[in-house]
């Protein structure tokens, strides 16, 4: 049994959660190993100091805010927090890369693993969007450096020192996210540091990395080839494995979401009664486990959580976009290796702006940015009239169409995800839009950009939201059902349109007169000018998000045999590059009757 030291002020189990804004300071005392805990969460490629809507601004309590963010500042931060502390270790709760920002995106989020390289990262778990590509892609680009498709057009950037990207020099972990086919995990489940006593004994600290499980059919990180495993039962595991080498103090780093009640209006070291599947998992891990650090949700919390034996230990959140990073002083008794946990303290710091931006940091941030613009102004094609996101009668547009063919085109590429049709949602029942911009004829504001040309960045902009192609199969019946989705009855009575765009192969009629549920039938969809058959298999390629549910269209629950294909930005690109002039095709795909 744990041989917790001086257990002050120790918290019953059952007890509720409570705030953990603790004073956090080096050598606590003199018979104690000091370790410092850095850790950031969900940076996503946030380079420059983000907008205030995109957690550049962030409540301080109350009712005051403060501005945060920024790979320079937070450089800044970090050195700071790591003077006087000799034992100190800087790592990430996940969702590193696979953000929103251009620069880093249309770099294939190689920007980012440079500048957390710079910032000395030494591990991170595996986040959702870690595996938003592949987990080759996670594996052999990003962690260990390997190219693919044509260096320095594909992968393979020059840094901002000159030289290629050679992957992360730290380690992704998770002990949960299995090859579906062997059951191995992808990545090593955890890792042990050392630090050195004041007496010159090292001391072993074991950290342990599981993945949300939702990440295998997550809308953007859908991925068939793998499985995820219960968390609780993998923490457990490895807790015991560590311990059978030795390892007493153990942290958890999980990518899981929680989120404080109110959490909106609470200042970033507060517990808020926090909530999610992460306090639920905590309930569940064993109490070996000594501190829990999280991310996932974009909370900002802070609390001490009662273990199943009873003794609290901290559970933390940093929030986003580099705006916080936490501390964690994990007191270690040197002749056990135990950590004394009353005597462990945790703190969120916020990324202000009110420091120096560290300049190397900057450096990189810079050259970035600049690759950026450059790269926005690539120019990819060109196009003889406009595609619109302007809608006729029928829900038609040239825009959903163009994408729709995309979509069809992507999908193709390859015997295992061919399809039979493919769809789009044209302006989906909920959720996001991915079809998000026109493209205009007319010349924009980019001072690169002419009549009738498409830039990179343009492209980018236009269509989808980091989401993968999708090939499933469905029956006839259904692929009816997903149709007739297009019309959904509301709360108050009234019926919303909610328009699917169809690839060129496809056409279909609908009596706008009949019942919701009732308005297409089976000899009115055509694939190829050949009628749809009740019982008939058909493959269809939509986003992950279409299928998954998430933007309205549940009639696809049940899909078959998923094959994932390109993601929707790069596709638009790769379809560009093929395409090299495009065409807005006759809205003729679908009739209104009568």
């Amino acid at each position: 049994m744990r041989n917790v030291l001086r257990r002050i002020g120790v918290i019953a189990a059952g007890t509720a959660l409570v705030g953990g804004a603790l004073s956090v300071s080096p050598a606590a005392a003199d018979d104690t190993l000091d370790v410092q805990l850095l850790s950031i969460t969900d940076f996503h490629g946030y380079l420059q100091p983000p907008a205030a809507g995109q957690g550049g601004q962030i409540p301080a309590g109350g009712g005051t805010s403060v501005t945060v963010g920024g790979a320079a500042y937070l450089a800044t931060h970090l050195d700071r927090l790591r003077s006087g502390h000799p034992n100190s270790v800087f790592f990430s709760a996940g969702d590193n890369f696979a953000g929103w920002p251009f620069e880093v995106d249309a770099f294939q989020d190689e920007p980012t693993i440079e500048v957390l390289n710079k910032l000395g990262l030494r591990f991170t778990a595996v986040g959702n969007h870690e595996l938003d590509v592949s987990p080759s892609f996670l594996v052999d680009h990003m962690a260990n450096g390997e190219c693919f498709g044509t260096v320095g057009v594909d992968s393979c950037f020059t840094d901002s020192t000159g030289r290629r990207f050679h992957g992360a020099d730290f380690d992704f972990l998770s002990g949960n996210i299995v090859d579906a086919r062997t059951g191995n995990t992808i990545v090593d489940p955890y890792r042990i540091e050392w630090f050195r006593s004041a007496d010159g004994k090292r001391v072993p600290v074991g950290f342990i990395s599981t993945t949300t499980q939702a990440t295998v059919t997550g809308s953007t990180s859908y991925q068939p080839g793998l499985r995820a495993l219960d968390q609780a039962t993998a923490i457990n595991r490895y807790a015991k494995e560590l311990k059978s080498q030795g390892v007493e103090a153990i942290v958890l780093n999980v990518h899981e979401g929680g989120s404080p009640q109110n959490g909106a209006d609470l200042g970033y070291n507060e517990c808020g009664s926090a909530y999610g599947p992460v306090i639920d998992l905590a309930k569940k891990v064993t109490a070996e486990v000594d501190a829990i650090v999280t991310g996932d949700w974009h909370a900002r919390f802070n609390c001490m959580v009662p273990d199943p034996a009873g003794v609290p230990r901290p559970i933390v959140e940093t929030g986003n976009h580099g705006a916080l990073i936490n501390e964690i002083d994990l007191a270690i008794d040197p002749a056990t290796g135990e950590v004394i946990r009353d005597r462990t303290r945790s703190v969120n710091h916020a990324v202000t702006r009110d420091v120096a931006p560290d300049p190397e940091v900057q450096k990189i941030v810079d050259h970035w940015a600049a690759r950026g613009a450059e790269r926005f102004a690539e120019p990819l094609a060109t196009q003889t009239g406009p595609f619109t996101r302007a809608a006729n009668a029928a829900g038609e547009s040239t825009a959903a169409d163009l994408y729709a063919d995309v979509q069809y085109w992507n999908a193709n590429r390859t015997r295992e995800g061919k399809a039979d049709l493919a769809l789009i949602a044209a302006q989906p029942a909920k959720g996001s839009n991915a079809v998000r911009t026109d493209l205009p004829y007319a010349k924009g504001s980019h001072p690169a950009d002419a009549d009738g040309r498409i830039l990179f960045g343009e492209s980018w902009n236009a269509y989808g939201y980091g989401n993968p192609v999708l090939t499933v199969g469905v029956k006839g019946r259904q692929l009816d059902a997903i149709l007739e989705q297009q019309w959904q009855k509301q709360a108050d009575g009234t019926v919303k349109f909610a328009p699917l765009a169809v690839s060129r192969n496809v056409s279909y009629s609908f009596d706008p007169t009949r019942p919701v549920g009732q308005r297409i039938a089976f000899g009115d969809v055509r694939i190829n000018g050949l009628p749809v058959h009740p019982d008939g298999s058909y493959r269809v390629a939509a986003l992950a998000y279409t299928v998954v549910g998430a933007d309205g269209y549940d009639a696809f629950a049940g899909y078959t045999a998923p094959v994932r294909n390109g993601a929707d930005h790069e596709s638009f690109v790769e379809y560009l590059r093929a395409h090299k002039e495009i065409t807005p095709a006759p809205l003729n795909r679908v009739r209104i009757k009568g």
